[in-house]
């Protein structure tokens, strides 16, 4: 089973995150979502199952839960926006993955048997941290999961040209 993991759109989808997404089995978005247009649009790619951030506001993200536990392929997966919100007992509720954003700051690492990561941000550029996505890979028992930076076109910086106009003579 291959999970496309993102994060921080912030209301931006690009379409090298929806390239890298096409061909998952179902996608889960890690908050901040921007809107509940980025919703839709990743639904039509795949199932979707989302978290609400903290900069997401309205009738529409009071709908999303702050967490959600599921299970894929017989793998229990934990999600959050914001790791540092963690108050489950991962253990006891037989987690073997976590999945959060929040930091923009994309990162896979392994603790006490649970892997955790963070697709990192998706959407606008935030400081030098890259633009990113992730996948988790579910084969049986195993699992395996990587983030992957996105090559994104950067809008070059807006120049203000003054043209100065000659007039022959003189």
């Amino acid at each position: 089973m291959r999970v496309g993991l993102i994060s921080d759109t912030h209301g931006l989808l690009r379409p090298e995150a929806k390239r890298f997404l096409h061909g998952s089995d179902c996608i889960i978005h890690a908050g901040d979502i921007g809107g509940p247009a980025i919703l839709d649009q990743l639904a039509s790619i795949a199932p979707v199952t989302a978290v609400r951030g903290n900069n997401d506001h309205g009738a529409w993200a009071d709908a999303l839960h702050q967490t959600r536990l599921l299970t894929l392929e017989g793998v229990a997966v934990y999600v959050l926006h914001d790791l540092a919100e963690l108050d489950v007992d991962l253990h006891a509720a037989g987690v073997r993955v976590v999945i959060a954003g929040h930091s923009h700051r994309p990162k896979v690492s392994e603790r006490d048997g649970i892997v955790y990561i963070n697709p990192g941000s998706a959407g606008p550029r935030r400081f030098s941290l890259p633009v990113s996505v992730g996948e988790l890979r579910i084969d049986g028992d195993k699992v395996s999961a990587q983030t992957v930076e996105l090559d994104v076109m950067i809008a070059p910086a807006t120049k203000t040209i003054k043209r100065a106009r000659f007039r022959g003579g003189q």
